[in-house]
C-alpha cells in the first residue's frame, strides 16, 4: 500500500505584472496559509517519505515552508520540471518514478492539473483544489512503477477555507 499526497502550491501574488508566471511568488495569504495547512496535517499524524515540487516559485516555495513546519528536511525536497504545466500524464509519470523505499510521497504542483489528476486517480468528484489544498490518496500497489488511473481511494480532501463542518471529502 502506498499513499500519496497532493500539493497545491499555496495563493501566489499579483504584485508585479512584469514577473515571468514561472517566477511569481507566494502572497501575504499564501504564506500565512502553508504553517497553518501544515499544523492540520501533522494533526493526521501524517508523515511524508519525499516531497517532489514543480520548479515554480510559488510551488517551491510552498514545498520548503510546508517542510520546515512538518520537520522534513527542506534540502530533501526534490523537483521536477514536468510538474510545472503538467497534466495528469505527467502527475502520473512523475509518481510512477518515485522511489521505492518510500510508503508515502507529496508531489506540489499547479491547477488545473491536480484537480484533473486527483479526479482521474479516485472516484472523486472535486471541482477545484483550492490553492495550499491537499488531498491523501491511498493506492493498493506495492511498488510505484503500479500506479494507474482510477486505483486510488480519497482518504482526505483539506484546503486553508475548509470548515470542520465541511463534508466535501
Amino acid at each position: 500500500m502506498k499513499t500519496l499526497f497532493l500539493l497545491r502550491h499555496a495563493k501566489s501574488s499579483w504584485d508585479d505584472p512584469d514577473l515571468k508566471d514561472f517566477e511569481r511568488p507566494l502572497s501575504n495569504r499564501g504564506i500565512t496559509d502553508v504553517p497553518a495547512m501544515a499544523e492540520r496535517y501533522l494533526a493526521r499524524h501524517q508523515e511524508v517519505g519525499c516531497i517532489i515540487s514543480s520548479p515554480a516559485v510559488r510551488a517551491k516555495t510552498t514545498a520548503k515552508l510546508l517542510a520546515e513546519n512538518i520537520d522534513y528536511p527542506v534540502g530533501d525536497i526534490g523537483s521536477n520540471p514536468e510538474l510545472y504545466f503538467a497534466g495528469t500524464g505527467m502527475f502520473l509519470k512523475a509518481a510512477s518514478l518515485l522511489d521505492e523505499v518510500h510508503d508515502s510521497a507529496m508531489l506540489v504542483g499547479h491547477n488545473p492539473a491536480i484537480t484533473e489528476f486527483v479526479n482521474a486517480m479516485s472516484d472523486a468528484e472535486i471541482d477545484n483544489i483550492p490553492t495550499c489544498g491537499i488531498v491523501e490518496l491511498s493506492l493498493p500497489i506495492d511498488s510505484w512503477s503500479e500506479i494507474a488511473l482510477g486505483i486510488a481511494t480519497l482518504q482526505h480532501f483539506d484546503y486553508p477555507k475548509k470548515s470542520d463542518s465541511d463534508d466535501s471529502e
